[in-house]
């Protein structure tokens, strides 16, 4: 399609960002609004019913979903025969982009896990699974936002009529629950299988099941993830779980945010946002592996990363550590404590002086005048 199209006479098309097995994604400008905007728009080649019908479910679902961690849906419709969708345009990179650049530091992933779980606590709920979860569609914006992106392929839990023909996998080889890969009944279990294919090579920065589509999917049917021991607590056991070949004994979304909780709050999340956006050479800050103590390497304390209060499993974490402001009265308060300090050393000295020369109760000239009528009183007092 060409970049100078304009959708609906209003959205008016750039450059193509991204493309998926059904959809492409242009940037574009919302000439109503003045604003840049991504365009989600079905192939005109695609005549597939079971797309059309998979796109509009799509977008009737993003329609209702409102959560910190999820790419808002802006308007939706159709121009021609060409079924669109108007998202936010997420200005930053993926998560995808940083791991190919190599492991990212525990807390980093911490901090993209306790997000991208709240965010499938927040859908699960609302009867969606995601489908595709992978780190191309983890969206890390230059404000530090996480967003999870690209219901394509999504379904309703209680919805029991199938989009998908028989025997046909949907989702992204390399990320398949193995009960995707055996085309059984898909639940919110498979979302956090996936994330824990996505939270490992984010660790390791190696994709856990690569090579051609059909290996890939049925490799994880005979052997489990290789999750590292070295990995700091509580990633080993953690990955295992979500990771278990059984849906029924994954963890839920929010038992995986409160477990990454304590781990991401030693992420310095403002380096990795002004990382991000200057295009630093490896796309994230220095990797400090395995090393999550009490302080951030410098010897200052953690501070908390920004999590969303959205759900039970991120709320302890929404408020970020201040620093109480020193008040002006206290630093009176202090000053005076010192110059007492230091009136009574003088007297002390001076009293110690005039004693100690025959109590001539001279005082010296260079006391300044303030003092001096005080002092006199105290000699006195205390020689007769």
């Amino acid at each position: 399609m060409p970049d100078d199209t304009v959708l609906a006479n209003r959205y008016a098309l750039e450059s193509v960002i991204g493309r998926g097995g059904m959809a492409d994604v242009h940037r574009a400008r919302d000439e109503v609004l003045h604003r840049p905007v991504a365009v989600k728009i079905l192939r005109a080649v695609s005549a597939d019913p079971q797309d059309r019908a998979r796109f509009g479910a799509e977008t009737r679902m993003l329609a209702q979903l409102r959560h910190p961690n999820l790419v808002m849906i802006l308007d939706a419709g159709t121009d021609g025969e060409r079924p669109f969708l108007v998202m936010e345009l997420v200005e930053g990179s993926s998560l995808a982009e940083l791991c190919r650049a190599g492991p990212l530091e525990p807390a980093h992933v911490a901090t993209i896990g306790v997000r991208l779980a709240d965010a499938l606590r927040y859908v699960h709920a609302e009867g969606i699974v995601h489908r595709d979860i992978k780190p191309a569609n983890v969206l890390l914006s230059h404000d530090g936002r996480v967003l999870l992106a690209d219901f394509g392929i999504a379904r309703l839990t209680a919805d029991a009529a199938r989009l998908t023909g028989s025997g046909v996998m949907i989702g992204t080889a390399a990320y398949l629950a193995p009960e995707q890969v055996r085309n059984e009944e898909v639940g919110p279990a498979a979302d956090i299988y996936s994330l824990g294919l996505v939270l490992l090579e984010a660790l390791t920065g190696v994709q856990t099941y690569s090579g051609p589509s059909t290996e890939a999917a049925l490799a994880r049917l005979s052997r489990p993830p290789s999750v590292p021991d070295q990995l700091p607590e509580p990633w080993p056991g953690l990955l295992r779980s979500m990771t278990a070949l059984d849906p029924s004994t994954r963890p839920t979304p929010a038992a995986v945010g409160s477990a990454l909780m304590e781990a991401a709050a030693g992420f310095d999340q403002a380096a990795a946002t002004v990382a991000l956006r200057s295009g630093s050479t490896d796309g994230h800050p220095p990797t400090r592996r395995f090393d999550l103590g009490g302080t951030r390497g410098d010897g200052r304390p953690p501070t908390r990363p920004d999590l969303p209060a959205a759900g039970p499993a991120t709320a302890a974490a929404a408020q970020p550590l201040r620093r109480r402001p020193v008040r002006p009265a206290l630093l009176v308060a202090v000053g005076a404590g010192l110059l007492a300090v230091l009136a009574v050393v003088l007297v002390v000295t001076l009293l110690s002086s005039g004693a100690g020369a025959g109590g001539t109760g001279t005082i010296p000239a260079e006391v300044p005048p303030q003092f001096r009528e005080s002092l006199q009183e105290l000699h006195e007092a205390v020689n007769g």
